[in-house]
C-alpha cells in the first residue's frame, strides 16, 4: 500500500475531516484519545502535503492553525455550543489550508 503523491492531495477537506471526525469519534465512543488519533492522522497527512507544496514556514503556520483550532474549540464551545464551535474552527482551518496550500 502506498500513499498518493503529497502534491496531489487536497488538504482543506482533510483538515475539516480531521477536526470534525476527531470530535465525533471522541464523542460517540467516549474515548477521547481515540478522537486524538483521528485528529493526528489527518493532521499528519495534511502536514505532509503542506510541506511538499509550500515549505516549512507555511507548514508550521497551517499546523498551528489546525492544532490551535482544536484547542480553541473547547473554550468556544462553552460560549456557542459544541457543534457550532467544531464547525467554526473546522471551517477556519479548511479555509486557511485552501488559500495557503491547495490553490498552489
Amino acid at each position: 500500500m502506498a500513499l498518493r503523491n503529497a502534491r496531489d492531495i487536497t488538504t482543506a477537506p482533510l483538515t475539516a475531516a480531521g477536526l470534525i471526525g476527531g470530535y465525533v469519534t471522541a464523542r460517540e465512543t467516549g474515548i477521547r484519545p481515540l478522537g486524538g488519533v483521528v485528529l493526528a492522522g489527518a493532521g499528519l497527512l495534511a502536514g505532509r502535503t503542506w510541506l511538499a507544496k509550500t515549505g516549512p514556514a507555511t507548514t508550521a503556520a497551517l499546523s498551528a492553525i489546525y492544532l490551535g483550532g482544536f484547542g480553541a474549540s473547547h473554550p468556544l464551545a462553552k460560549k456557542i455550543g459544541a457543534w457550532p464551535s467544531v464547525l467554526a474552527v473546522s471551517g477556519a482551518a479548511a479555509a486557511a489550508a485552501h488559500f495557503l496550500s491547495d490553490r498552489r
